[in-house]
């Protein structure tokens, strides 16, 4: 099998180009490498370019006609700067998309596997959800995902093409092989922020708690960035039972735990040494309570289920913040 990663030099996708090649499938990555990064491709098929460049798009599936598949993964992501920046959000995530599956189809595409969120839901009172769910997207980032499912929706209802949405939670890790991991050097996500903060000494800041959660932090399903990828293995290889003879399916990937923040931090400090300190501070733009996933349908049509915990995706981001700079540089965060 061969198949097409767009984003494949960003966090999520070059960890699943590196699972595709573990499972003896050729990935072929595109990437624009605004957020990406060149390293992540090295020895794979890549071709830099926008998803957007309908002839690049065109050249791809000339040169790769064994091509079975789309994984499409990619995004801008950042919920805040979504906040400050909503047209090029909108432009990059759903404009972009739609051009990109309009090439897929023009070349006779048939799959694509989206990247999806579990950030546009509705939590229920205990800040759980399932694919049945209520859907309140509250960024623009969110939303663009929630405009991105509708769309593909619509358009494998009447079009040759079938997508299946893959709803992720919050990754964290890296590949345990340290191939790839995350490529800022300084993310805006909580782990990294932690992960930051302990480097440099200083405290740590939960960005709100007063959310209705157990504890007041912000509660969020950890999924291990392997984890993600092994699902995706799953979903190119049980592509039709994923969509259970829909033209086009939702499913969610996370642990089915959720782990506030205030207790992802107390993990944290136990496998570190000196441990953070931990103060409190308002939300940021677009920041929400969160939510953690109860379905079991991955494992019920795909057959897979996450297998590591989050002291294993600490210890993973841990790791391959070791060698980050000697992987990717010191100087750029991109």
């Amino acid at each position: 099998m061969k198949v097409l990663i767009s984003g494949g030099a960003g966090y999520i996708g070059s960890t699943v180009a590196s699972a595709c090649l573990d499972a003896g499938i050729t990935p072929v990555i595109l990437d624009s490498l605004v957020t990406g990064r060149r390293e992540f491709t090295a020895g794979r098929t890549f071709y830099e370019g926008d998803i957007a460049d309908s002839e690049l798009v065109d050249r791809i599936f000339v040169e790769h006609p064994e091509i079975e598949a789309v994984v499409h993964c990619a995004a801008l992501i950042v919920v805040p700067d979504s906040v400050g920046d909503p047209i090029g959000y909108y432009e990059a995530n759903v404009a972009k998309s739609l051009t990109f599956v309009r090439s897929l189809i023009r070349n006779g595409c048939e799959k694509m596997i989206f990247s999806s969120s579990g950030s546009i839901y509705l939590p229920g009172e205990d800040f759980s959800v399932d694919e049945e769910s209520s859907l309140a997207p509250q960024s623009p980032y969110a939303r663009t995902k929630a405009v991105c499912e509708g769309m593909f929706a619509d358009i494998a209802a009447t079009q040759p093409i079938r997508i299946l949405s893959l709803r992720y939670f919050n990754p964290i890790g890296s590949d345990p092989e340290l191939r790839t991991g995350l490529q800022l050097r300084r993310p805006s996500h909580a782990l990294g922020k932690l992960i930051e903060a302990h480097a440099e000494g200083v405290a740590f800041s939960v960005t709100g708690t007063d959310w209705p959660t157990r504890d007041g932090s912000g509660i969020r399903d950890y999924i291990h960035v392997w984890d993600l990828a092994t699902a995706h293995i799953a979903a190119l290889r049980k592509f039709d039972e994923g969509l259970a003879g829909a033209r086009s399916a939702v499913i969610n990937l996370g642990t089915g735990t959720g782990t506030t923040v205030f207790e992802l931090a107390a993990a944290f400090n136990s496998v570190v040494e000196p441990p953070v300190q931990i103060v409190e501070t308002d939300p940021r733009p677009g920041d929400v309570a969160g939510a953690y996933t109860r379905s079991d349908r991955a494992q019920l049509l795909l057959g897979w289920k996450p297998q590591y915990s989050i002291a294993q995706g600490i210890r993973d981001s841990l790791s391959w913040a070791d060698i980050r700079d000697e992987r990717l540089g010191t100087t750029a965060d991109s």
